[in-house]
């Protein structure tokens, strides 16, 4: 049986987070799906990106680091131990490199 988006995606976010909370799981599958930045990528692809920028955005400091002024690549440095340790709670096999940190959000 063929897969569909979705469930490629979903499948990829299980496999790349494991323990990811349902309700979050939800949030970073709909975001894969609804980004027009990651409608051509891979799912494993969209999934990655989708779970770094959910736990950037909603669950680091991240924006009001921007807020405060500092630069982007900056606020990645600063946010990076925190989303690693949040993929390692949530069971992902990768982690957030420095060098990673120029992909687009």
């Amino acid at each position: 049986m063929l897969m569909n988006r979705r469930e490629a995606i979903e499948s990829a976010v299980r496999v790349l987070a494991p323990r990811i909370p349902k309700h979050e799981f939800e949030s970073v599958t709909d975001h894969a799906l609804g980004s027009r930045g990651l409608h051509t990528a891979s799912p494993e692809t969209a999934a990655w990106l989708s779970i770094t920028s959910y736990i950037r955005h909603r669950l680091t400091d991240y924006d009001n680091l921007l807020d405060e002024g500092y630069d982007v690549e900056s606020a990645r440095f600063f946010v990076l131990d925190d989303m690693n340790a949040i993929l390692e709670e949530w069971g992902s096999p990768r982690r957030v490199l420095v060098e990673d940190e120029d992909q687009a959000d």
